[in-house]
């Protein structure tokens, strides 16, 4: 694993007001099923779901850019996550979300695992790169999770990014208080 500057990954948390993630490799683990019928699956992770809602609950927009896929679709729906786009032109709706939000590069956290995410990690102030990423997605991270693709990468990132702007505490006592 390549080091990173934890100090310096938890000031660029400090900024987050977007987190935008690629499905491939980061919510999935890249397995795909096929079943006697050849209907494709996918497998995601439960407590990623937990991290996302976390994130939207605190006040932290997200979003998913991926290819098309209605199994995606509905996942995503039933996550709660209204900012759902399918676009092989990651970065042109990366350059829309900006715009429709208001917001900088410095202030949108992006994981990928892939080289096909480079173009947005590269201009994010907080790239994020799951454990088992490829070396460039790796290297163009400010942080990599401990987490692998698939295995809790965006409920991993959601605690690192709450307890970064001082919001995880209070987020858990909330659920105590009020249950989820």
């Amino acid at each position: 694993m390549i080091p990173k500057n934890m100090a310096e990954a938890v000031e660029k948390a400090k900024k987050v007001k977007l987190v935008i993630f690629d499905v491939h490799g980061v919510l999935t683990d890249n397995t795909v099923l096929y079943n006697e019928e050849g209907i494709r699956s996918r497998i995601f992770c439960h407590e990623d779901a937990f991290g996302c809602n976390a994130l939207m609950h605190c006040g932290i927009e997200v979003a998913v850019i991926t290819r098309k896929s209605k199994a995606y679709a509905l996942r995503m729906e039933e996550m709660g996550i209204k900012r759902y786009y399918e676009s092989n032109r990651k970065i042109d709706r990366y350059e829309l979300l900006l715009e429709e939000l208001k917001i900088t590069d410095e202030e949108v956290c992006y994981v990928g695992d892939e080289v096909i995410d480079l173009g947005i990690m590269k201009r994010v102030g907080f790239a994020v790169a799951p454990s088992n990423a490829r070396r460039q997605a790796m290297e163009a991270a400010h942080w990599i999770t401990e987490k692998s693709g698939g295995r809790g990468v965006a409920r991993e990132l959601a605690e690192f990014i709450l307890e970064a702007q001082g919001k995880w505490h209070t987020f858990c006592e909330d659920i105590l208080r009020e249950g989820w």
